[in-house]
């Protein structure tokens, strides 16, 4: 498999990224800033993780992205959304709705297609899982699915949408990126991009019940600490 990998630098993309390494040749690495708060810190852990595996990394702006969404991941004088860890699997649409950006998969996926059909590779890695895609449904099996029937006729070459976290929950993409030694400790799941982690945001609070629940906590805070 010759593959473009999208690489936010949060633990899903990292995992599927990391497979996509050990399966064949990832002929590149692309993070995108669409105006998002934390779009420099993306662009740092996946630059540091693609550079770890020797894959060439490439970030592309895209400002009209960042011009039509309003939503508070894009928007600082908007409050993300802060659920407790209770309301993680209940918060559902609300929070979804704080921090969707309008079509922001499809242009992703459609971009990396097209670097794909020009480099001659045969799929673009994308990193969903279970868990968010009960509430984002460009995260869920069958948009990955209507995902690939478009390439079909949009591609010559009928590049496919590859994800191999899709029925996994966080925990589960914990311990599978444990398995493969995928580089956890350099991903930045935080929608904010402060010095650290905010622990706070909705996308923190999932990546740490994930940690505790498998045990991984302590092994990622000392890894961070280095």
């Amino acid at each position: 498999m010759k593959a473009i990998a999208l690489l936010s630098g949060g633990l899903d993309s990292t995992v599927n990224f990391k497979r996509a390494v050990d399966e064949g040749h990832v002929a590149l690495a692309l993070t995108f800033n669409y105006g998002q708060r934390s779009a420099q810190r993306e662009i740092e852990a996946a630059s540091a993780i693609a550079s770890r595996f020797g894959v060439a990394h490439k970030a592309i702006a895209l400002p009209w992205l960042a011009e039509i969404t309003t939503t508070a991941l894009v928007d600082s004088g908007k409050d993300l959304p802060t659920p407790s860890d209770d309301e993680l699997d209940t918060a559902g649409e609300r929070t979804a709705i704080a921090v969707w950006v309008p079509n922001r998969n499809g242009v992703l996926i459609n971009i990396a297609a097209a670097h794909a059909e020009a480099m001659g590779c045969d799929s673009v890695v994308v990193g969903f899982n279970s868990e968010e895609g009960a509430t984002f449904p460009d995260n869920t099996p069958e948009f990955v699915g209507a995902s690939n029937g478009a390439l079909a006729y949009s591609t010559l070459s009928k590049v496919r949408v590859v994800c191999h976290t899709i029925e996994m929950n966080k925990a589960q993409v914990v311990r599978f990126g444990r398995e493969i030694d995928a580089p956890i400790n350099l991903v930045w799941p935080c929608y904010e991009a402060g010095p650290g982690l905010c622990w706070k945001c909705e996308s923190c609070r999932r990546f740490r019940r994930a940690l505790i629940q498998t045990g991984n906590l302590e092994w990622y805070e000392t890894l961070r600490a280095k």
